[in-house]
């Protein structure tokens, strides 16, 4: 019996969602309702559905295109553990990963002194694009993001203080 991790879907290849072609995990559950969300059928936490992570690995290294891998949602940081062992099983084999977040990068690192789970994620990411989406700062021509107030983090250029 493998580990399962709830989704909302999953797109097998895109050129939006981080550098590259990119395969996209949704993740089910997200407590931030931001107005204007383009995913507001991944906000209920028992929506979506259970899959196990090996079947989407399998996926993943099925195409040879893929050269990273993207966790949105939902909001990934809902369900740490089980995003957390599908991140590790995605650097077994080498992929990029980028993870989206409502949560800031300082938000996510005051989480992560009282969750493991969070910590483990941020230090395993390589890239964050932080932020909830703001509909009065939305932006069609940014990069990635929706709109302005959020950032792309490259996390190896990070200093992650737990303390």
């Amino acid at each position: 019996m493998g580990n399962f991790i709830r989704i909302a879907g999953l797109i097998e290849e895109s050129i939006v969602d981080g550098p590259g072609i990119r395969f996209v995990v949704f993740t089910q559950g997200c407590p931030h309702n931001c107005p204007g969300c383009h995913n507001p059928k991944t906000h209920d936490p028992n929506g979506g559905y259970v899959v196990d992570i090996e079947d989407i690995v399998e996926k993943i290294k099925k195409n040879r295109l893929v050269q990273g891998v993207t966790i949105s949602g939902g909001e990934p940081f809902y369900r740490p553990k089980e995003v957390l062992n599908l991140v590790k099983r995605l650097k077994d084999f080498n992929y990029h990963v980028l993870a989206y977040s409502g949560y800031t990068l300082e938000e996510l690192i005051e989480k992560a002194k009282n969750n493991d789970d969070i910590k483990n994620l941020l230090l395993n990411v390589d890239m964050l694009i932080d932020g909830k989406f703001e509909k009065d700062k939305q932006d069609y021509t940014l990069k990635f993001r929706g709109s302005s107030n959020q950032r792309i983090i490259d996390m190896k250029d990070v200093n992650l203080n737990f303390n």
